[in-house]
């Protein structure tokens, strides 16, 4: 297995942050590296909600497995090449100072296959710079969708 951690810290409230991720069907409003994204159930549901995620040329589904109000999501990615066996994507959501430290863990299970392995590691690094793009798109939805809440550099002038 590769796994592969990336994590920052929101000037907003842990509850805020849910909000937003919680809203799994929602994820192209804000996730600047997907294209398209459509609940295939209730959204709400939790554990089991699935939703239709468009990256590319590449359709993914997503189907949640944990589902922890507001401090943790994580979902099985579908539809990855075959040389991944599985691939889950985990949100944590945790108190810091000044806001909420959000961590997203990608796990890569490789295929049965001894290449399969290599392969996988390259799927996590790959899915390694989209997470910094998630994290990135989360960080900016926030901000506008919390009310007072400035980013470092933004506001008036």
């Amino acid at each position: 297995m590769s796994s592969v951690t990336r994590a920052i810290t929101i000037d907003a409230p842990p509850d805020a942050v849910w909000t937003v991720l919680a809203d799994f069907g929602a994820i192209a409003e804000w996730a600047p590296n997907v294209d398209h994204s459509s609940p295939m159930t209730d959204p709400s549901t939790g554990v089991g909600a699935a939703r239709r995620v468009q990256v590319g040329r590449l359709t993914l589904v997503e189907r949640v497995v944990a589902w922890e109000p507001p401090t943790s999501l994580a979902y099985e990615l579908e539809g990855l090449p075959p040389v991944v066996s599985g691939a889950t994507n985990t949100w944590t959501i945790e108190p810091a100072a000044g806001g909420s430290t959000v961590t997203l863990t990608t796990r890569v299970e490789p295929g049965p296959r001894p290449p399969h392995r290599l392969a996988a590691k390259l799927v996590a690094r790959k899915l390694a710079g989209a997470s910094d793009e998630l994290l990135a798109g989360l960080e900016h939805h926030v901000y506008r969708k919390v009310p007072g809440t400035v980013r470092y550099g933004e506001g008036e002038s």
